[in-house]
C-alpha cells in the first residue's frame, strides 16, 4: 500500500525547472512521477492515502551537509550570546544567570561575536571574574575556534602562566605574559577538559532536541561531526542511535568519525556506512586549520590587518598527511577542515598524492578562502566542497579587513565553483550559524551582509536552482547517495520538504519568511504546521 501525493508544486529538481503533478510513494521509497491521472489509474488498487498538498510547494528534502548536531542542541539548552551586540550585553546577560548557579556549576554561553559589535572588543578574564568569581565560566565564540574563560576555569583546568601552547592552538596573553582568558583552537582543550562529564542519557536528550528543531526547519537529514568531544565514541555513538531510534525520532545523521577517535570504530568494528537505517558513519574528520574570525585560519599571506600572522596550522604537514594515509589504509575518505587558502592548498595536494580507488569521494569542509592552485586541484580531485553561504552574511565587511580586496577574489566564490564543475554540498555549520537552510538559500542568493545589509560579490551569486540544488543533491553527492537521494525521482528515498508557497516564486528577500508546512522522512510525516488529513 501507498500514499499519492499531489495539489501543488512539486519539483523533481533533476534539471531546472523540471516539474510534475504527483509523486506516488510505498514504504520509504518514491515508487513514481508523473501526472495524477496516470499515476491513480496505475496505483488505484495500491493508494492508500491522498494527500493534496493545497497548493504547497514539494522538493526533495533539505540535507545540511556540515553542522553539529549535539553542539545545536547545547545551543538551544544553553545561554546563546549569538543575537547580542555588544560586550556589555554579554556581561549584562552573565549577570543575570550567576545568582542561580550551584556551588561548582560552570556557566556555559555559546556564540559571542565581537565582528557583531559596534566596538570588536574582545572581553578579558578580569571582567568576566567580577561577574562571576566562585564558579567556572566559559564563552565559546560563534565559530567554536575560540573561547574565554574566568580565572575559575582556568584554575580548574591547570593552566599557569608557563603554559605552553598546544600545536595548532594559542593561550593569548598580554605584554607580561599573563593569560587573558582567550583561547584559540587546540588551545580551547585545555579548558574544555575539565567541564564535567556528561551522561549517554544526556546527550540522548539533547539530540532529540536538536533533532526536534531541525525537522522543524524542513531538514530530513545532516552531516555531524561531534563524536569526539563528549566523553567517548562508543557513549556518543550509542546516544544518536538510540536519540534517532526510527520509531520515536526519524532523521538521518550521518556522522563524521574525528580522526581521534578512528580507533574506536574500528574497535568496534565499524566502517564506512556502518550504523542503522537512520544513523550511519561517514568519513574520517580532521581539522587543518582554524578560522578568520580568531585569525588562525592559515593563509598563503599575511593576514591585511595583523602583519606577520598566517594562521594556525593544527597539525603539522606530515602528521595531516598520516592520518590521511591512515585513512586510505581503511578506504575511507577524509573530510578535512580547511577555511585558509593554504590549508586548502596543502590538503588538497596530499590527497593527489593518496587518491582513493573505491569511488568514495573526500570532502573540503569550508573551502572558504582559495587560490589559483587549490582551485586547479578542486576541478581535478574527485572532492565535494561543503559550503556555509551564511558566511557571507556574518563576516562581512569585517572579512575584508582580515583579507584585503585582492585576496577575495578567490573567496567565499561559490559559484565560481559551481560554474568550473567543483561538487558544492549546502550547509550551515550549526550551531555557528543558524541552522534554517531557508536563511542559507537566501544567502547563497542575495550575498547580503547582516551587520550593514550591504550585497558583497554579487557575481558569486547563485540562481535559486542552484541554491537548493546544494541542499539537496549536493550533499547526497558528498556522501555517494546521489542515486538515492536529493531528488524526487522513481527509486529515491521519500524524502520530502513541503513549502508554504513556491520558492521558485517568492521575491527572494522573503524566502527565509516562507513557512515549512512539513517534513517527510522515508515517506512518514515527522512534522506539519497545521495537520490537515
Amino acid at each position: 500500500m501507498g500514499d499519492l501525493w499531489f495539489g501543488g508544486q512539486i519539483y523533481t529538481m533533476q534539471h531546472e525547472g523540471d516539474a510534475v503533478e504527483a509523486v506516488y510513494t510505498e514504504a520509504d521509497k518514491i515508487v513514481a512521477v508523473g501526472t495524477y491521472e496516470k499515476l491513480y489509474h496505475t496505483y488505484f488498487s495500491s493508494i492508500e492515502n491522498e494527500i493534496n498538498l493545497q497548493g504547497k510547494t514539494m522538493l526533495p528534502g533539505f540535507i545540511d551537509s556540515h553542522l553539529h548536531i549535539l553542539m545545536h542542541g547545547e545551543k538551544l539548552l544553553r545561554l546563546d550570546l549569538s543575537q547580542l551586540k555588544s560586550a556589555e550585553e554579554v556581561k549584562e546577560t552573565l549577570r543575570n544567570r550567576t545568582a542561580n548557579l550551584s556551588k561548582g556549576e560552570w556557566l556555559i554561553g555559546e556564540g559571542w561575536n565581537e565582528n557583531q559589535w559596534e566596538d570588536p572588543v574582545i572581553i578579558h578574564r578580569s571582567e568576566l571574574d567580577e561577574i562571576c568569581p566562585n564558579n567556572p565560566l566559559m564563552l565559546t565564540r560563534v565559530c567554536r575556534h575560540a573561547l574565554l574563560a574566568n580565572s575559575q576555569a582556568i584554575e580548574l583546568s591547570n593552566v599557569q602562566k608557563d603554559t605552553p601552547d598546544p600545536q595548532g592552538g594559542i593561550i593569548v596573553r598580554n605584554d607580561n605574559g599573563d593569560i587573558t582568558g582567550y583561547f584559540l583552537d587546540t588551545a580551547q582543550e585545555l579548558i574544555k577538559k575539565s567541564l564535567p562529564t556528561v551522561s549517554k542519557d544526556y546527550l540522548q536528550k539533547v539530540i532529540e532536541i536538536a533533532v526536534d528543531d531541525l525537522v522543524s526547519k524542513g531538514l530530513v537529514g545532516g552531516h555531524s561531526e561531534d563524536l569526539s568531544y563528549y566523553g567517548s565514541f562508543d557513549k556518543t555513538y550509542q546516544a544518536f542511535i538510540d536519540g534517532i531510534d526510527g520509531v520515536n525520532k526519524k532523521f538521518k545523521a550521518h556522522l563524521l568519525v574525528h580522526h581521534e577517535v578512528l580507533q574506536d570504530m574500528f574497535d568496534q568494528k565499524l566502517g564506512w556506512l556502518d550504523g542503522t537505517k537512520y544513523v550511519e558513519l561517514g568519513a574520517v574528520k580532521v581539522f587543518a586549520d582554524g578560522a578568520i574570525g580568531g585569525r588562525t585560519a592559515w593563509l598563503t599571506e599575511d593576514y591585511s590587518d595583523d602583519p606577520g600572522n598566517k594562521g594556525v596550522a593544527i597539525l603539522s604537514l606530515e602528521n595531516l598527511e598520516k592520518v590521511i594515509k591512515k585513512a586510505r589504509s581503511h578506504n575511507l575518505p577524509v573530510a578535512v577542515h580547511a577555511i585558509g587558502d593554504r590549508a586548502a592548498e596543502e590538503v588538497l595536494t596530499i590527497l593527489d598524492r593518496n587518491p582513493l580507488a573505491n569511488g568514495r569521494r573526500d570532502r573540503l569542509i569550508h573551502g572558504q578562502i582559495l587560490n589559483e592552485r587549490a582551485l586547479a586541484l578542486l576541478k581535478k580531485l574527485p572532492v565535494a566542497v561543503d559550503i556555509q553561504p551564511l558566511f557571507v552574511t556574518s563576516d562581512f565587511p569585517w572579512a575584508i579587513d582580515r583579507l584585503g580586496k585582492d585576496r577575495l577574489r578567490l573567496a567565499y566564490a561559490w559559484k565560481t565553483m559551481i560554474d568550473q564543475k567543483v561538487h558544492c554540498a549546502g550547509s550551515s555549520d550549526a550551531p555557528i550559524e543558524e541552522v534554517s537552510p531557508l536563511l542559507g538559500i537566501q544567502a547563497a542568493i542575495l550575498r547580503k551582509a547582516s551587520f550593514d545589509g550591504k550585497t558583497y560579490y554579487p557575481e558569486e551569486s547563485l540562481s535559486v536552482y542552484e541554491a537548493i540544488h546544494i541542499y539537496t543533491h549536493g550533499s547526497a553527492y558528498a556522501i555517494n547517495q546521489e542515486g538515492s537521494r536529493g531528488r524526487l525521482m522513481a527509486g529515491y528515498d521519500a524524502d520530502f520538504t513541503i513549502l508554504e508557497e513556491d520558492i521558485f516564486q517568492v521575491e527572494a528577500e522573503r524566502i527565509h519568511e516562507i513557512d515549512i508546512a512539513m517534513t517527510v522522512i522515508n515517506g512518514q510525516i515527522v512534522y506539519e504546521k497545521n495537520p490537515y488529513y
